[in-house]
């Protein structure tokens, strides 16, 4: 009977697949409209699509008041929330600031903030948001400037150098912060010149468990319950900014079918680059920062084991990481998927037919895929090596051992300069002091070790086992052994024999065959040329990414988006479920499912809350709807993007994806990627109900102060 029982298993399972391959016949997949998405810019705004797509009538005027509305910050979107210059961002876009801001014995993050007046509105020192006041096409002048190289590096120093130009013409006539960005790849340029707020302060802010309840485990999924908002307020002169234009808040709710429109500024895409482009993404960058993403997030977690009292603490540089890693992981697992190839590789020939039947397109941009893969190939013979030594500088996965290491090598360039030319520190008096105080007394030798053993493993990645500096790393040993070994033969898990060293003088140190000691001084005799040697491959490739970008203008006019580069954009969606865990997602979640989850998971972290969430009022609503998920097409610099309807009023905060959202740096899937927001009746219900911060609550409902 179980031999049964296994053959019926296995017929269901091949009953299951073969249909399944079967199916996704690489040969038939094809490009799709929306496959570069629906980040639509401003300087070339959809009226006609947006009539096509939903009979919606706009105008200039309507994408005017939209554009000075939103705002842009380090990182984030923002955008004014009420004429008296209140303004709404995500908490996760304000978390560093909380800590930066906090006052003896309080903890923003913990337990949130609120200002219960004007006067207690907390400045952010250093802190700014940009608003896109011009927006004016410079393609010309710059298309114009690299006509006049003859080569291709005199055509990129021209390029640079009318860039220069421009900005700097602009920024003086205006007064404005000016940015020159390419769009569809260089096909187009546009100068943006940007109001800058310097006068920010905190007005509302909840506490970290409720806005990013669920902590990692819940990120970049839905359903979702999180109260991910901040409030800030802008001013000028010691005064409210009088916004003339803001989205005033609507707590009537979104009816399925209903365009909804998300305002931001996404950071990056590459949906217009070119194949050989993709595959040099996937082979290189996405391995690399996956591997090192990838081994530290998991060797952290066995690092809580190792020793549990400082689990936290791990833990806590686990959650730094958990976005990124979760982001490059995923995104490389997207750029290895045969669909999301196979339409890249559709967009392209098609573009390409398009160019070679054309005379005189197929004379000017013929051989642009050609000249791009040739700079691939040869940036691929550039970047392993780069990566290799890159850990001297890498703060986040390098090794303080490596930037010890830096100090030692920095001294002994300093001991070979004659006595009177040394700077004061370094002199025979004064150096074993110098010494002591470049030389940490201790070394985290759980988290240090750590991160070298990655570091070898790395080079190994990119360099291979038998490489020789792989092999002068590791001695022959792989994971946790390459560390113990290392430092077996090496001065630099003793201070004591760093300093010895260190006093013998340059030469010494010059000539040391230390192994850590070896690869800093190989770093820095390599890098250099390395450096110089991507920068004129990058260089090169910019000015092919033009005549790329002039192609794609020149077949697609501006019907297509273009790439996102951090600067504003409308993305247009409606209310959609999808299909996930073999169940289906609603549009809305509600705060019954936030009490839901707490209660299921023990109340443990991270699906603990905040006390005044363990027992909000008698009268509390938890039926309110909470977050809710659309197909708006968004991406990393979107967090903080306000989500509004037709009336340019405000629905909701945008302030994630779904999973399947994050291949959306490189095509945009609509069958499942998803916008993750929280809606607008729970921020304001919120922070009446639960925060009693009614002085914010009726400013965003009456678009005033009172």
């Amino acid at each position: 009977m179980k031999k049964l029982y296994q053959l019926i298993s296995l017929f269901l399972l091949f009953a299951f697949i073969i249909p399944i391959n079967a199916q996704l016949n690489l040969d038939t997949v094809k490009y799709q409209k929306h496959d570069n998405g629906k980040q639509w810019a401003f300087d070339y705004p959809p009226i006609n699509y947006l009539k096509e797509k939903y009979d919606l009538k706009t105008n200039e005027e309507w994408f005017e008041d939209i554009r000075l509305s939103a705002l842009r910050l380090p990182g984030c979107t923002s955008s004014f929330v009420s004429e008296d210059g209140l303004m709404m961002t995500n908490h996760h876009c304000a978390r560093g600031l909380l800590e930066r801001i906090k006052k003896d014995g309080e903890d923003l993050i913990k337990d949130g903030f609120f200002a219960k007046s004007m006067a207690e509105e907390r400045k952010i020192p250093g802190y700014y948001a940009d608003q896109l006041v011009m927006i004016k096409d410079v393609t010309e002048e710059i298309h114009n400037a690299e006509k006049e190289g003859t080569t291709v590096n005199e055509k990129a120093e021209k390029k640079k150098a009318k860039i220069k130009e421009l900005s700097e013409k602009y920024q003086k006539e205006t007064g404005l912060q000016i940015q020159i960005i390419p769009l569809f790849n260089g096909g187009k340029y546009s100068l943006y010149g940007y109001k800058r707020y310097t006068d920010i302060r905190l007005v509302f802010a909840p506490e970290m468990q409720i806005a990013y309840f669920g902590g990692d485990y819940d990120n970049f999924t839905y359903p979702r319950y999180n109260l991910d908002c901040t409030f800030y307020r802008a001013y000028e002169n010691d005064k409210p900014v009088k916004s003339t234009n803001f989205f005033k808040f609507s707590l009537s709710g979104i009816e399925p079918g209903e365009p909804i429109f998300t305002v931001g500024n996404p950071g990056t895409t590459n949906r217009l680059k070119t194949v050989a482009q993709l595959e040099y993404a996937r082979d290189i960058i996405y391995r690399n920062n996956s591997f090192l993403f990838d081994s530290y997030y998991y060797a952290l977690e066995d690092l809580k084991k190792e020793d549990p009292s400082r689990a936290k603490e791990f833990e806590d540089l686990r959650v730094q990481l958990g976005n990124s890693q979760k982001v490059i992981s995923t995104t490389l697992k997207g750029l290895k998927d045969p669909y999301v190839y196979a339409k890249k590789v559709d967009f392209q020939k098609k573009l390409q037919q398009a160019v070679w039947n054309n005379p005189t397109l197929k004379e000017k941009y013929g051989k642009v895929w050609e000249n791009i893969e040739s700079t691939r190939n040869e940036a691929r013979k550039i970047a392993p090596q780069m990566a290799s030594l890159s850990f001297v500088q890498n703060r986040m996965f390098g090794s303080k051992y490596f930037a010890i290491a830096k100090s030692l090598l920095d001294v002994a360039k300093e001991l070979q300069k004659p006595e009177d030319q040394k700077a004061a520190q370094y002199k025979a008096e004064k150096l074993d002091s110098t010494l002591k105080a470049l030389l940490p007394e201790k070394i985290d030798q759980l988290l240090e070790n750590t991160k070298l053993w990655i570091n070898i493993e790395y080079m190994a990645l990119n360099l291979g086992w038998d490489d020789p500096l792989v092999k002068k790393l590791s001695g022959g040993k792989k994971g946790k052994e390459i560390a113990k070994w290392l430092l077996d033969n090496s001065i630099f898990g003793d201070r004591d024999d760093i300093i010895d060293l260190a006093k013998e003088g340059a030469d010494a140190i010059m000539k040391s065959e230390d192994p850590i000691l070896y690869y800093v001084k190989e770093a820095d005799k390599r890098m250099p040329e390395l450096q110089k040697q991507m920068q004129e491959v990058t260089d090169t490739e910019g000015i092919y990414d033009d005549m790329l970008g002039q192609a794609i203008v020149e077949i697609y006019g501006t019907e297509l988006p273009p790439d996102a580069n951090f600067t504003l954009r409308l993305s247009d969606g409606t209310l959609k479920a999808f299909e996930y865990n073999g169940t289906v997602a609603p549009f809305f979640t509600t705060f019954y499912g936030l009490y839901d989850r707490w209660y299921s998971f023990y109340k443990k972290y991270p699906w603990d809350l905040h006390q005044r969430w363990e027992k909000v009022p008698a009268d509390f609503d938890l039926a309110t709807p909470f977050n809710f998920v659309s197909n708006n097409d968004i991406v990393g610099g979107n967090s903080g993007s306000a989500v509004i309807n037709k009336n340019a009023e405000v629905v909701g905060l945008a302030f994630d994806g779904n999973i399947d959202s994050i291949i959306g740096n490189y095509i945009y899937i609509p069958y499942n990627n998803r916008m993750v927001a929280v809606d607008a009746r729970a921020i304001v219900y919120a922070i009446e109900k639960v925060y009693k911060a009614t002085r914010v609550s009726n400013e965003l409902k009456n678009g005033k102060m009172e």
